[in-house]
């Protein structure tokens, strides 16, 4: 095909990411945002950066600030989505919640304070320090299989330079099967399980996520 019109002058989509190291990183809290999944269930969005004290300062901050779509979002790499309640017995805290104040407490040498105001209550984790440990996992895209270097758990900020390389999180046998379904067979969505209270989710999931 010829050249499309003003082809030359089209802002591309495609941005060259740099690779996370697999490992501990220094990070620093952009945002925590108090919300609901999709299924209404109370969780947090923390949007985080490497800290300038890491070896990868800046980068998500760096992917925001080239991101010259109008809708643009804090970069998926740099968010987590942290459900705050056991995902079995909504009276008792998700371990994951608790992991992430943990760590965060150690990390600043403070205690949270709870508060009822959503936005009170947010304000005290922001461009504060925190731990997190990077690990490669497998994944299914376009039914492919891919890997990615992705955020596994928060630790705390002290102890990143002895953190240990997490093990390769490998395909699930759903995700097995989904490799070999055929592709134009509609799939159903992942149920959260008790591995998945603490995840990255898809960038287009419906929730709003202003960056501040």
């Amino acid at each position: 095909m010829l050249k499309t019109q003003g082809y030359d002058e089209a802002p591309s989509s495609f941005q060259q990411r740099e690779e996370i190291t697999p490992g501990g990183h220094h990070l620093i809290i952009k945002q925590v945002n108090e919300t609901e999944s999709k299924n209404g269930k109370p969780m947090i969005v923390v949007l985080f950066d490497f800290a300038q004290n890491d070896t990868q300062a800046g980068v998500f901050m760096t992917e925001f600030k080239n991101d010259d779509r109008n809708d643009k979002k804090w970069p998926h790499r740099g968010t987590s989505y942290i459900m705050t309640q056991d995902w079995q017995d909504s009276s008792k805290t998700s371990r994951n919640f608790k992991s992430f104040c943990t760590c965060f407490e150690k990390s600043n040498g403070c205690v949270i304070k709870w508060v009822e105001d959503p936005n009170t209550w947010a304000a005290q984790f922001k461009n504060k320090k925190i731990g997190g440990c990077f690990g490669i996992i497998h994944d299914v895209y376009q039914g492919k299989e891919i890997t990615k270097t992705e955020l596994r758990w928060f630790c705390e900020d002290a102890k990143v330079e002895s953190a240990q390389v997490p093990n390769e999180r490998l395909l699930t046998e759903s995700q097995k099967m989904e490799l070999k379904a055929d592709p134009n067979t509609p799939r159903e969505k992942p149920q959260m399980g008790p591995d998945t209270d603490f995840v990255n989710v898809p960038a287009d999931i419906d929730e709003e996520l202003p960056f501040r």
